[in-house]
């Protein structure tokens, strides 16, 4: 499967590019999974469930479905679960967008940033950086070769995207 990372500080527009960029990929013909990594813990489950129930009773996995949709819930007592591994749990399909993962794996990976945002680049950093999405210039971009894109320019993004994954 191609993958195509998103990274860049928190509030610099991953989630708002990748919902865009969704319904753009998908209306090429694309099968499109995403990923996201949350930093703050979340819980799909509410104490009283049965599936909490069946967790805290020790489940190392608990499957939920419904006639809509279904999820897997997989416990990770040591630790996050990498990125290679969670991608391994996709069904096959033409194209995962990742949010965040920004020191894992080696995908390529769209740095996002706004003119508000402050702290440094991550590409100077990142060998994987192969873009920048940005609403301004970004000093040093053109130096270490990165294709600069428009923010606000979900479909030249989209077709960025469709050509990287042609390339690799």
């Amino acid at each position: 499967m191609k993958t195509v990372g998103f990274i860049g500080y928190s509030n610099s527009g991953k989630t708002t590019l990748i919902e865009k960029l969704l319904p753009l990929l998908i209306a090429r013909g694309l099968r499109v999974a995403a990923v996201k990594n949350a930093h703050h813990g979340f819980d799909m489950d509410r104490p009283g469930k049965d599936s909490y129930r069946y967790r805290e009773a020790g489940a190392a996995q608990v499957l939920i479905a419904t006639s809509q949709r279904w999820a897997l819930l997989t416990e990770t007592p040591a630790g996050p679960a990498p990125l290679e591994s969670l991608l391994a749990q996709l069904e096959p399909c033409d194209l995962v967008l990742v949010e965040g993962f920004k020191s894992e794996g080696q995908v390529p990976r769209i740095e996002v940033r706004r003119a508000s945002v402050a702290e440094p680049p991550i590409f100077p950093r990142d060998p994987n950086v192969v873009a920048i999405a940005s609403d301004c210039p970004v000093p040093g971009a053109v130096e270490h070769g990165l294709a600069q894109l428009d923010l606000n320019d979900a479909a030249k993004i989209a077709q960025f995207i469709i050509d990287l994954a042609q390339e690799r």
